[in-house]
């Protein structure tokens, strides 16, 4: 009975640009995270009783839904993170990627549906004649759909790091050698002196001006003067 072919390890070329590939897509995300929550996501007025005029008021995306920079910051994390675990540890990582991504798509969407909540606490203690007021949200659709946009990117670096993440090299194992490949060539052992070696010898002390049959230790024990 004939066994089944082993599949080929895949080159380590192609895991490597899978990680390139998976660090990228978790540092835009981050990036674009932080971007948009810093713009300003809706426009807010206050219809306060008369004789107080409406006031108004912009929230930015951080404001609106303060997860947005956390998570920029937790995908900026996990995309250093990557080249710095492996095995379980990296996977663990792509989970939480995978998870803040999630946050930013749910994020970016309820505010393009209109379905933040914005009351009069959230427009801080300065603003007088609150009581009573009504508060009309108008969104911005630019900057919810980056968020979403950047949730989008995190999971699916999240999702490629849980599949394919145990596989990839760590920091510093660029050069680990690989199983298989040659091993250097070991220093061969020390052979005795043949009768060839020392004419060899003779001839090179001839060329330098030496004359071979002197021993040095006769020189050594030589007294000064003769």
């Amino acid at each position: 009975m004939t066994q089944p072919p082993e599949t080929p390890a895949r080159p380590a070329r192609d895991t490597r640009r899978e990680l390139t590939a998976a660090v990228l897509l978790s540092a835009v995300a981050g990036a674009l995270a932080l971007s948009s929550g810093g713009q300003p996501w809706a426009d807010v007025t206050v219809t306060r009783q008369p004789p107080l005029p409406p006031y108004a008021d912009v929230l930015t995306g951080g404001e609106l839904a303060p997860l947005v920079p956390a998570t920029g910051l937790l995908l900026l994390a996990g995309a250093v993170a990557l080249f710095a675990v492996r095995g379980w540890g990296r996977v663990a990582v792509g989970l939480l990627t995978a998870v803040a991504g999630g946050v930013l798509v749910v994020s970016g969407v309820r505010a393009l549906t209109g379905s933040v909540d914005v009351g009069t606490g959230d427009l801080g203690g300065s603003v007088i004649g609150l009581g009573g007021a009504t508060v009309d949200v108008a969104t911005s659709a630019a900057w919810p759909v980056l968020a979403a946009l950047g949730g989008v990117l995190g999971c699916v670096a999240g999702v490629l790091v849980v599949l394919r993440g145990r596989s990839w090299p760590g920091l510093g194992r660029r050069y680990e050698r690989t199983p298989g490949a040659a091993e250097p060539a070991r220093r061969q052992p020390s052979r005795p002196e043949s009768a060839e070696d020392r004419h060899q010898a003779a001839w090179k002390a001839l060329d330098n001006g030496t004359d071979p049959t002197d021993d040095p230790r006769d020189d050594a024990t030589r007294e000064p003067g003769r």
